[in-house]
Parts: structure tokens; sequence; C-alpha cells
């Protein structure tokens, strides 16, 4: 018996040594990093820990007691287990993620709410290590102008003195939006935003978030823009940077699902969403293209990029793929 309880708290003991570890990373930085914790159902929690990883370069552990019996008779042959074990939720697991402050957390946390939300994850978030409207300002102090592509440049409002570099600047209050530049899936859009935007082109942004694809595309000649987002606050966010670069009158916020409330005909249409929504646009996207029109599609996970190509292959010629720390974006024409 005595050997048995000797391991009891082997479980334990891991998951307090991998806290005690975290915390000391944080207490040796003069930084207040920021713990995002995801609260997934078990059958779900690979996924989102896939998701979680794709958000940031490292610092995720997960907790898992779905299958807790059978683990500790298999790795650790035993057959008593602790109460404080035994008490977890079998249902449901926990990823946590780690994030300094140069890191973004704001735009980390944001990107997971859209991507899990894309992805069919039923996930909750809670933030640790300090009040999360503390570090939704705190942030900001990290988010300094940004050159993406050949002429772009991202300015947070905040910043007063920037140097424009003889780029074009898009000014940029993010809100609680997704969209700030700082991710791989939007600079990688940006980057072909800029190439296959031709003067005068109309622009349809789905899932546009806090509308930096739209703005963009304004700012370097688009006619007109409409931005698409399930969530009311992003198109009210999208609606508001673009009156702050000066072209609220071609722009256009729609709150729908993806093209439900869309009409007309695009010369260029972006999609920085999840590779599953992807999929399921790519199917009647046709609808809103004339025959020269460019699709460019990014937030798209390098496990899923293959079936992204193979749903836009009956229909689409694949013009270019970008990709960055597994990430992929794609621009797109209708076959002849």
């Amino acid at each position: 018996m005595t050997a048995h309880r000797s391991l009891l708290f082997l479980l334990p003991c891991i998951l307090a040594l991998r806290r005690f570890e975290s915390k000391r990373r944080k207490e040796e930085s003069p930084m207040e990093w920021t713990e995002i914790i995801m609260k997934v159902p078990s059958a779900q929690l690979e996924q989102a820990a896939d998701m979680a990883q794709m958000a940031v370069d490292g610092g995720i552990y997960v907790e898992d007691y779905s299958h807790l019996e059978e683990e500790a008779r298999e790795i650790a042959h035993i057959d008593l287990i602790d109460e404080e074990l035994l008490a977890k939720d079998r249902e449901h697991g926990l990823v946590h993620l780690y994030i300094s402050p140069e890191e973004n957390p704001k735009e980390a946390l944001a990107f997971l709410r859209e991507r899990c939300a894309g992805e069919g994850i039923d996930c909750e978030f809670s933030v640790e290590s300090c009040a999360e409207e503390d570090w939704i300002n705190n942030w900001k102090q990290y988010f300094h102008p940004i050159p993406v592509g050949e002429k772009l440049l991202i300015r947070p409002t905040w910043e007063e003195a920037y140097d424009p570099q003889g780029r074009t600047v898009l000014h940029l209050e993010p809100g609680l939006a997704f969209g700030t530049g700082t991710h791989e899936t939007t600079r990688l859009c940006l980057e072909l935003l800029e190439k296959y935007l031709k003067p005068g082109m109309s622009l349809l942004d789905v899932g546009c978030g806090s509308g930096i694809l739209s703005v963009a595309g304004l700012l370097l000649g688009a006619e007109k823009a409409v931005g698409v987002d399930i969530d009311a606050l992003a198109v009210k966010t999208a609606g508001e940077n673009a009156q702050t670069n000066g072209v609220e009158e071609k722009f256009q916020g729609i709150c729908g699902n993806l093209t439900d409330q869309v009409a007309g005909k695009y010369e260029l249409v972006v999609a920085n969403i999840v590779a599953d929504i992807i999929i399921l646009l790519t199917k009647d996207i046709t609808r809103y293209l004339n025959p020269d029109s460019i699709y460019l599609m990014s937030g798209i996970i390098d496990t899923r990029v293959q079936e992204v190509r193979d749903a836009l292959e009956p229909r689409f010629t694949i013009l270019e793929e970008r990709q960055e720390k597994g990430w992929f974006a794609l621009a797109a024409k209708q076959k002849s």
C-alpha cells in the first residue's frame, strides 16, 4: 500500500512542476505574462491544443483526465487514485497558453476565439496573471507600427511618432476584433492583397474582423469594400477603422453568416478564416465572382491545406501559395 500511495501523487506533482516552471519563468521576467486557459470537451481537446500551438511559439500544456483510471493502471500500474484527481472534470480538458506581452496576448485571444468558433470547437476562455481589462490596454505598449509587404505600414492609433517610410499608412484600432497585422494569417493575406488588388476593384472581405483587409484594400485603390462578420462587435470595429482612415463612404459593414446577406459580384474576394469555413465558402463563392475575379484565402493550417486545394481544384486554378510558421495563404482564379 505504501508503494502504491507514493505513486498516487505522480500526476499532481507533474502538473505542479509544470505550473512552478511557468511561474518561475514569469517571475524571472520583468514583464507580466498572460495565461490563457481554454476549456473544451475532451473529444475536441487535441484539436484545440493544435490550434493553441499555432497561436504561440511555445509554452502550452494540456490537462486531460478523461481516461484517468485506464492510464493510471496502464502507465503507473496503480489501482488507487488520489481523491483530488478523481474529482477532476472528466468531460472537459484544459489547454494552458503562456504569452509574453510582446507576443500580443490580446491578439492571441481574439485569434483563438475566432478560429475555435470557425472550427466548431466548443471552447470557454479564461485569462489569468492580470485582469483582462488591464492587459487589453497594457499590450498596446508592445504593438508598434508594422511594415507589411512592399506598400503598407500598419500604425496603431495610439502611436503618435512614426516614420511612414514612404508606405501607405493604415491607422488601426483593433478593439476586441481579430486582425492587427501581427499574426501570420493576416500578414500573408495583406501581402497577397497588395499584389492582386488593382485600382478600381470592388472587394468582398468575408470574416472581416477589425476590417484591416477591407481598409487596406480601399487605401490601395479599391473602389468599394464590403466587410462581413458574424460578430456584430467586429463589424462595428471595422466601420470605425474605415472612418479613422477616411474611407467610410466606400465601406459597408454587414453582420451575417458568410455570404448570406451579400449581393452583387466582386473583382476580389478575401477570406481570412479557417480551412473548414473556406471549404464551405468555396462551394458557392463563384456566385459573387466575375470571370476574371481573384479569390484570396488565409488562415489555413498546414495540416488542412491539401483539403482546401482539393476543394478549389474543380473550378479554380491556384495562382500562388505563401506560407509562414505552418500557416498558408492561397490566391486562386476561376478556370476558363
